[in-house]
């Protein structure tokens, strides 16, 4: 699969690294792709990966992951061309500096995202856990789970293969505003990580009788 990542950072970084182990062609954005980061990236990422523009990462991917700062996303988004007809996974989370949300429970981060990206197919996944959870997402009891959410039946077959790529239990919890609790979801892990005592080596695994 073809794979376009904006945002190359811990998240980003992470998940390309991982596809492109994995066999799937991967594009890094970057402002600067000559840079010691994105070098130090693609030496880690394999023969797979390469970097270059948003717009060229959107240009060659058949999906692309968008895993940039909240509040660079919208114009991170607006300026890399045309998004129509492709799978999006958002894997932001609209989070303010006090870790509270910048989207409440009438809208999401993910609707906001499906408006700046006109014509993409966007799923929500990749925002309920920390990049090194998305490194490694076993643990001794079972796999950790990864919630995901859409409107696109054929969007989200496709980001559920790449999630399962990665060894998480897939989990697909409904339509894309579903988001609106994906996110508050996030926080939970967030301020149970960093602020309650938990550490970042904890997930949550979705369980059914």
């Amino acid at each position: 699969m073809k794979i376009g990542i904006i945002g190359s950072g811990n998240v980003g970084g992470t998940l390309g690294k991982r596809w492109a182990k994995a066999g799937n062609t991967v594009v890094f954005s970057s402002r600067d792709p000559q840079s010691e980061e994105m070098k130090k990236l693609l030496s880690e990422a394999g023969s797979s990966a390469s970097a270059g523009s948003a717009e060229q990462a959107v240009k060659s991917g058949e999906v692309i992951v968008v895993a940039t700062p909240w509040p660079a996303t919208r114009e991170a988004l607006q300026s890399a061309g045309n998004f129509n007809g492709k799978v999006l996974i958002d894997a932001t989370n609209p989070l303010k500096s006090d870790l509270s949300l910048d989207a409440g429970m009438t809208t999401s981060g993910a609707e906001q995202v499906a408006g700046w990206a006109a014509g993409a197919r966007v799923v929500k996944a990749f925002n309920t856990v920390g990049n090194n959870i998305m490194a490694n997402p076993k643990f001794a009891e079972a796999p950790a789970s990864l919630l995901y959410c859409g409107d696109d039946a054929d969007a989200k077959k496709t980001a559920r293969e790449l999630i399962s790529q990665l060894g998480f239990d897939a989990v697909d919890v409904g339509p894309l505003s579903q988001a609106r609790l994906l996110e508050p979801f996030a926080v939970l892990w967030i301020t149970m990580a960093v602020k309650y005592g938990y550490g970042r080596e904890i997930a949550f695994h979705f369980m059914k009788r």
